[in-house]
């Protein structure tokens, strides 16, 4: 068991260096794209997938980021797993060998509407407690949920107040495709024994995260004025390993410029705070509402029938029972 782990560790490491020394060097250019996007990974470390070990998972990570040309994503932690998931640590130091950065998604992610502010905010310490001070870390932390407190206004106002006492920054989204939804039909119809048309599922999964790209900039773009850095979340799956290559060569290909997490949180719409009635989703998607532009101010499957609907059709071929 040790010598399988520490193999396993030494592979994730080799691969990282490996990565760092291929790593091309970028040439400037006079108009860069105004299309601009980062990306994000929560829950790590996760467990594993359908189809990858958690090791075999972070591998395919890696390398795709590399060969991809992203040179720097984020991670969100949940550091109250790390001991449930062997190896988890060399796994985190490998991501960050190869150039990502991490940061704080509470220790063990709870949603903020069924936990109380002191118990949430007890969280984020100790999440930060194994955060801080190791390489790779940032000052940001993401709502599990992306749950920034509901219609509870004073449990919102509470973590806001905590996060600005220890100098921590909303690690917040602009581009959401519910790609955990996906990662779990994928996982439920493997289990099932389903069908199941890889080439639909990638295609349905790569274009739905440009989809929601273009509908989140479209909203941006009425509520700031602007198209804002975005910052695209996804989780550590096992489809974001199998197609993030395909992702990233459509998103490039739809005109978008992948940025570091470090750029894209810069813009300065990340000092906002919207008041909105429910405090859940994007921070486009509140910025628009407080700023009155009218609804939908989200990707359409992120209504999961929707999606539901779609993966069933093209991935199964089969009629979705989902209304």
């Amino acid at each position: 068991m040790h010598s399988a782990r520490w193999l396993a560790a030494a592979l994730i490491l080799t691969l990282s260096a490996v990565a760092l020394a291929s790593a091309k060097t970028p040439v400037p250019i006079a108009d860069p794209p105004a299309k601009r996007i980062a990306l994000s990974f929560d829950d790590t470390p996760r467990h594993a997938g359908a189809v990858m070990s958690e090791d075999e998972r972070m591998i395919r990570l890696i390398a795709e980021l590399d060969q991809a040309g992203v040179d720097q994503a984020v991670f969100f932690i949940n550091p109250g797993r790390i001991p449930r998931r062997e190896g988890s640590e060399a796994r985190i130091a490998a991501l960050v060998a190869a150039g990502h950065v991490i940061a704080n998604h509470t220790q063990h992610h709870p949603q903020l509407r069924d936990t109380e502010a002191a118990d949430y905010i007890a969280q984020i310490d100790a999440a930060e407690d194994w955060l801080r001070g190791r390489k790779g870390y940032r000052p940001w932390f993401r709502f599990p949920f992306l749950d920034e407190g509901g219609a509870d206004k004073g449990k919102r106002d509470a973590i806001r107040a905590a996060l600005a006492e220890r100098g921590l920054r909303n690690g917040y989204v602009t581009v959401d495709a519910s790609d955990w939804f996906y990662e779990q039909a994928f996982a439920d119809s493997v289990k099932a024994g389903a069908e199941i048309d890889r080439d639909a599922l990638r295609d349905l999964f790569v274009e739905s995260h440009v989809e929601a790209a273009e509908a989140y900039d479209r909203v941006a773009k009425q509520a700031l004025g602007r198209s804002p850095a975005h910052m695209m979340m996804l989780h550590e799956t096992d489809l974001a390993a199998l197609y993030l290559g395909d992702l990233v060569g459509a998103l490039e290909a739809d005109g978008w410029e992948i940025i570091t997490a470090d750029e894209a949180y810069q813009d300065p719409m990340g000092a906002l705070q919207p008041d909105v009635p429910y405090a859940q989703g994007t921070l486009v998607e509140m910025i628009a509402w407080e700023r009155g532009v009218p609804a939908p101010r989200w990707y359409e499957r992120n209504d999961t029938r929707i999606a539901q609907r779609e993966f069933d059709r093209r991935v199964l071929g089969k009629e979705s029972s989902a209304e």
